[in-house]
């Protein structure tokens, strides 16, 4: 079973953890399954940046990003080669490291 490592987050997850993941499921998923409260605005249907994360290790195991993931990552903070959306970046079989960025430009954040 594939792993993700979760570097530290001064919020979310001040620790990192080492979560294991189920393939075929998205990270976003994942992480709030595990009480990591990455923000996701749209419901998790591509139609914001909230739930943005860095692949740090591993994002040649996933699919790449489709178009409309793409434009949307355009808007993003902290924009990298290695930014996903969370939402559509789904597990594979291997280990991912992320980093879940110290900003989004959510406007209106519950909580």
């Amino acid at each position: 079973m594939p792993k993700i490592i979760i570097l530290p987050h001064h919020e979310l997850c001040p620790d990192g953890d080492i979560i294991e993941a189920k393939s075929g499921e998205t990270i976003c998923n994942i992480l709030l399954k595990n009480n990591i409260p990455i923000e996701h605005a749209c419901d998790q249907v591509c139609a914001c940046t909230t739930c943005h994360v860095f692949i740090k290790e591993g994002i040649q195991s996933l699919d790449p990003s489709e178009e409309n993931e793409d434009d949307m990552l355009d808007k993003a903070w902290g924009l990298s080669s290695e930014s996903r959306l969370s939402c559509q970046a789904i597990i594979k079989n291997k280990d991912l490291t992320i980093e879940i960025p110290k900003y989004t430009i959510n406007l209106a954040s519950e909580g």
